[in-house]
């Protein structure tokens, strides 16, 4: 279980935003599914920078998968909930993996909150707790390769693509329904 941590940082309009960090619980499944689908797929996810609907159609997550998550000794989903309002703002999964390394995947802030921080500040605090509190040396993901302007992103943050291709997982739907034929994953990892 992670401790609630807190993050304060000013917006552009000068207001002080809040958030605060903990592990997703049983209850919180239907809304880290809902905040997944949102960032990543259909037209909510337009409003933000992270969409993939350009490349995939169908699903980004499920229920099921979520709850594989939260019920796994090696696995949690970090949540970053809003202070004001107790609305779950963001979410990453955090998967602990032999040798040292643990595994960040399923990053999702809110559409319309995206470019304001809460994802730098999540994705620092799920370093934080994958170096201080699982003793892991690395980070590593995998990004679709066609994802640039997010690969970018990561490498601004200390990450840097190892040279490591994996294949998109086509024909299984539960990881979405390609639009190309050429969707590939780019492996990125970060010393700590």
């Amino acid at each position: 279980m992670v401790s609630l941590v807190r993050s304060r940082r000013g917006d552009e309009k000068g207001r002080v935003v809040s958030v605060g960090f903990r592990s997703a619980a049983p209850g919180d499944v239907d809304a880290v599914v809902a905040l997944v689908e949102s960032a990543y797929r259909g037209e909510s996810s337009k409003l933000g920078w992270t969409t993939e609907a350009h490349l995939l159609d169908g699903q980004r997550t499920d229920e099921q998968a979520v709850r594989d998550i939260i019920g796994s000794d090696d696995a949690l989903v970090l949540l970053a909930v809003d202070d004001d309002t107790a609305a779950i703002v963001g979410c990453c999964q955090l998967e602990r993996r032999p040798e040292g390394a643990a595994y960040f995947g399923m990053f999702a802030v809110s559409p319309h909150l995206q470019g304001g921080g809460a994802g730098k500040r999540l994705l620092a605090e799920a370093e934080r707790l994958a170096a201080d509190e699982w003793g892991c040396a690395r980070m590593e993901m995998t990004v679709i390769a066609q994802r640039e302007e997010l690969i970018a992103w990561y490498v601004r943050r200390g990450y840097r693509e190892v040279g490591e291709r994996r294949p998109f997982p086509y024909g299984d739907e539960r990881f979405g329904l390609p639009r190309r034929p050429d969707l590939e994953f780019t492996v990125l990892r970060k010393e700590f």
